[in-house]
């Protein structure tokens, strides 16, 4: 065996096809774009969305909602929590500070305090926002919450 003798296994190989090469290529005339029509064109390029003339699917359905622009996402933190956190720390002030410290937030996020839980440690709270639930149960016990 030598390497001028190798050739490809018969069938494994394919000729390009040469369309529009006159008519004795077979795949002259229309060269394979059917009769008229856009797609027969050069150029052509179908809009987005575009299904034939139906009415497309982005116009079939309606629209519904909005998006509040003023909208504010707040990281919610229970007393539970800041519970939690003063007995383990023995501390008696909680801020921002104290809660990225806790792994609660990264400190760009908005903080809010909500009720579920018990308190039963005096605390003065730093967040950016209270429930009234918790507001009512942290000053209950003789804390003080201060928005910042």
């Amino acid at each position: 065996m030598k390497l001028y003798n190798l050739t490809p296994a018969e069938g494994s190989t394919h000729s390009r096809r040469r369309i529009g090469r006159g008519p004795g290529s077979g795949l002259g005339g229309t060269s394979t774009r059917g009769h008229k029509g856009a797609k027969a064109r050069s150029g052509y390029k179908r809009k987005i969305g575009f299904e034939g003339g139906q009415m497309p699917l982005q116009r079939r359905v309606p629209k519904f909602g909005f998006k509040n622009i003023n909208h504010k996402e707040y990281l919610a933190i229970n007393l539970s929590t800041l519970q939690s956190i003063a007995e383990k720390k023995n501390i008696a002030k909680i801020g921002i500070k104290e809660l990225i410290e806790a792994g609660l937030t990264n400190g760009k996020e908005l903080v809010k305090i909500l009720g579920n839980g018990s308190l039963t440690v005096k605390l003065d709270v730093e967040a950016n926002a209270f429930s009234k639930t918790a507001e009512e149960a942290i000053k209950a016990v003789g804390g003080n919450t201060t928005i910042i």
